[in-house]
This record gives C-alpha cells, structure tokens and sequence, in this order.
C-alpha cells in the first residue's frame, strides 16, 4: 500500500507576500526561480501603496538553482484560492515553500517511465517534489536538491545574470 504525500516546510527565504514577482527559466538541464524576498520596510506604515518592478534595482532577490531537475509546473492557484490544491489539506498555505513527501507526482513519472527497457523505479528514488507559493502563483519542482543564493538588485536582471553564469 502506498504511503500517504505529507507536506514538510523547507527553508527558504521568504517571498514578499505583495509583489514577489517570481520570475523562472528553465532549459533541459537547469532550471531556475527568482523573486523578490520579504523585507519589511520599518518606514512603511500602509497609506501609500508601494508599486514593485521587475526592473527596480533596489530588492532583495532569492535565486533557487536546480540543476538537474526532471520537471516544473508554475501557474495557479494564486493566494484566494489556494485552498483548491490538492495539497491544501495537508498543509499547503500561501507565501510558503515545502517538500511533499511520498509525491505522487514523482510516482507518475516513474510509472510512465516503466515501458523504457531499461527502467528501474530506483532511478526515481533521489527526486524530491519542491512546492513554493507566491501572492499570485504556484510554482511545483521536481529535482535532486536545489541551492540558494541572496541578491540585492532588480529580480529580472538578477535572474539573467544568473542564466549567464554557468
């Protein structure tokens, strides 16, 4: 009988829970996630909206490096309807990351892999199925492990910057 997903938090930076605006870029091998961290601004005080930028040179900006990963999705829900993921039952809340445990997700993609000759489910065993939420998105990673680094800068040419590097 197949063991029950569980949700465990991982640490990461925190995302801003206004405008993290994640930003992702992914090739066969590599795949990577930047977006703006939560940094309180003691100065604020919540009468005057602040507006953020992908081009604002000012943030600060987490940068998590997958490499390799097996696969990604990134899209909904947002932060009002979080409670639909199939996860949010186990714990899954916004602003958040965590590793889910016993993923079927990963399992699908080893009961796919099964008509390859060569299978052999052990090949699946070192993935571990990554979730972050943000303010208006989900991102979902499967891979090995993952670094992070700290960037001070805008969240777009932080994230080119990092493409470049190899």
């Amino acid at each position: 009988m197949p063991t029950s997903e569980a949700l465990i938090p991982i640490d990461v930076p925190l995302s801003s829970a206004g405008a993290p605006l994640p930003h992702v870029f992914a090739d066969e091998g590599r795949l990577l996630i930047a977006y703006i961290v939560d940094s309180p601004d003691p100065s604020f005080d919540g009468t005057n909206p602040r507006s953020f930028s992908s081009v604002a040179d000012d943030q600060s900006i987490a940068i998590l490096t997958a490499d390799p990963y097996l696969a990604f999705q990134f899209g909904p829900p947002n932060d009002e309807v979080i409670s639909g993921h199939r996860l949010y039952g186990l714990g899954l809340r916004p602003y958040s990351a965590f590793e889910v445990l016993n993923s079927s997700w990963i399992a699908s993609f080893e009961k796919a892999n099964r008509v390859h000759p060569s299978h052999r489910p052990e090949l699946f065993s070192g993935y571990r199925h990554m979730i972050l939420t943000f303010h208006d998105s989900t991102l979902e990673f499967i891979a090995e492990g993952f670094s992070v680094s700290l960037h001070q800068g805008a969240v777009l040419a932080t994230l080119l910057e990092a493409v470049g590097r190899r």
